[in-house]
């Protein structure tokens, strides 16, 4: 079988106007970037609020592992199969990061023939927004410290500027860095670092902003540094949300591709999910609400990340209402979780694979607590056997929750009918019945320890020290009755990366938080996380190259 680069080249596309028609915009109402990509217009937006909602699925996974799990192509495949059968179907998806694209994991835009195109823009430079996310980042990080430069009137602590730079890149050697060196004409020196673009507040505050008004107003308050009093200085009083929103103004508009079957789908906004609210935009996902009956979207790496941001502050802060979840899992994944190594993974064992389901049945239940319909993805390989599967088939079976062989990636649409079929019948059930995990009213710490017991399966919470000052400053703030964004390893339901499975009772260890007040969450650290990552031993960068005729190879 081809490669996915190989398969998404050979794929014929069609004008993206024609694609616009699908879902009933005209081609004024586009801003095209070529042939195959478009960003939607404002009037678009406006004129679509007047329609009639449709029913949003989400597609989440079982904790991921090296041998994959398919979130995304079940996403795609998934929305190819609804149109098959008749229905008036969306994705929404994330825009990809140069950084993992160039790492470890390589693209994000699907695989097989459930991909959306075109995969190299896409997975590259697509239309910039990722490239304005970083400027806009950055010029707020020149303006604070050229503030501190010329006279410091709001008296910033040099020792508490709490806004790193930011980069596209996977670039360890950038954590924490020293500016301002060489003499007085180079600013005042301090201690500084850099995270990844997707995991700046930049981001995520694009990702939540209804418009250009709330997009300025969220980046106003967001929190740049402290005062020698401990009192925040907010991007508003360094007066740099005006330019930063004329950076931004055309990244909030959603971006208009196709799938491989010519499905419409919005890739647009990419925050990570282990270290952010990794969900794409509010806007793409509520415009395309408006425009279609049906809306795929996917939230980062498994449901106890992904689906729980989504639902307790994508869902919270959007006012939105999932009618169904899909949960994908696979017989690879599920063997790793029951002690397999990775190189054993093809080898029949179907005892693995029964060591390894507490992990989808913590998914599994822990979707359920949202009230919502849940259906499992069984997203199959040819190593796969049969009796391998109905381990997974009878214990679904055991939770009452459908289940369905997902060939997405082999077959497309067709292999995702029976998927299909499961979801229309879920989104047909009353979505009343959707729920928060959490109230506002709970102070930080008792939402920390709602997540961590009901989805993590931890029996108690500890604070580091700076955990606990920093928790009672942003309650002090008056920031307490903010959703809370636990960043934590995408591996394991605990904070040590190397404990697979569903593991019960243990001790989740919180090292510090801040407040993101102009996204409108805050975010707790636990364990070892970073949000500045490195590149692996050989990075997916060494295999990809570009001939004469400017054919990209090696992306995947």
């Amino acid at each position: 079988m081809d490669s996915d680069i190989e398969i998404a080249q050979k794929a014929p596309m069609e004008r993206i106007e024609k694609i616009a028609q699908k879902i009933g915009i005209s081609s004024e109402e586009l801003e095209c970037y070529g042939p195959y990509k478009a960003k939607i217009s404002w009037d678009l937006i406006k004129r679509a609020k007047g329609n009639k909602k449709g029913k949003l699925i989400l597609v989440t996974a079982v904790s991921p592992t090296s041998a994959g799990e398919g979130k995304t192509t079940t996403t795609v495949g998934l929305g190819q199969a609804l149109v098959q059968i008749g229905e008036k179907a969306m994705i929404c998806l994330r825009e990809p990061s140069l950084g993992p694209c160039m790492g470890m994991k390589g693209g994000a835009a699907g695989g097989g023939y459930s991909q959306v195109l075109p995969m190299e823009d896409i997975n590259l430079h697509f239309t910039g927004d990722i490239h304005a996310v970083t400027a806009a980042h950055n010029l707020l990080a020149a303006m604070t410290d050229n503030h501190i430069q010329q006279g410091n009137i709001l008296h910033i602590d040099p020792r508490r500027v709490v806004w790193k730079r930011a980069v596209d890149m996977n670039d360890r050697v950038l954590r924490q860095i020293v500016v301002g060196l060489g003499g007085h004409g180079n600013g005042i020196p301090r201690e500084g670092g850099f995270e990844i673009t997707a995991a700046s507040e930049v981001m995520a505050v694009l990702c939540l902003a209804s418009g250009i008004l709330d997009l300025k107003q969220r980046l106003a308050r967001m929190i740049v540094a402290y005062t020698y009093e401990n009192e925040p200085v907010t991007c508003g009083d360094i007066h740099g949300e005006g330019a930063m929103t004329a950076l931004l103004k055309d990244a909030l508009k959603p971006n208009l591709v196709q799938t491989i079957e010519h499905v419409p789908a919005f890739v647009h906004g990419g925050p990570f999910a282990n270290i952010a609210h990794g969900c794409n935009t509010l806007l793409a996902t509520d415009t395309a609400l408006h425009l279609a009956d049906y809306v795929v979207t996917e939230a980062g790496f498994g449901a106890d990340l992904g689906a729980e941001k989504f639902f307790d502050i994508k869902c919270r802060l959007g006012k939105l209402v999932p009618d169904a979840a899909v949960l994908v899992a696979t017989v690879r994944a599920l063997k790793m979780h029951g002690g397999v190594d990775k190189n054993s993974l093809t080898v029949p064992d179907p005892e693995a694979v029964r060591k390894g389901m507490p992990n989808l049945r913590r998914h599994m239940h822990n979707l359920r607590l949202y009230g919502i319909p849940v259906i499992v993805a069984l997203n199959t390989f040819p190593s796969d056997t049969k009796e391998e599967m109905e381990v997974i088939f009878s214990a679904c079976r055991e939770e009452g929750i459908p289940v369905s062989k997902s060939d997405v990636f082999t077959r497309g649409g067709e292999g995702g009918i029976e998927l299909a079929r499961y979801v229309t019948e879920a989104c047909g059930s009353s979505s009343e019945s959707f729920h928060f995990l959490y109230e506002d009213s709970l102070s930080l710490k008792e939402k920390i320890m709602t997540i961590a017991q009901n989805i993590y399966g931890a029996g108690t919470v500890e604070y580091e020290a700076a955990a606990e000052k920093a928790i009672c400053h942003i309650e002090k703030m008056g920031f307490g009755k903010l959703p809370v964004c636990i960043a934590k390893t995408p591996l394991s339901f605990t904070d040590d990366p190397s404990c697979l499975g569903a593991p019960e009772g243990f001790v989740l260890h919180v090292r510090d938080a801040k407040v993101s007040a102009g996204a409108g969450f805050v975010v707790v650290y636990t364990g070892a996380v970073m949000t500045m990552p490195g590149l692996p031993r050989h990075p997916a960068a060494e295999a990809i190259n570009v001939d004469n005729d400017g054919h990209i190879s090696g992306l995947f």
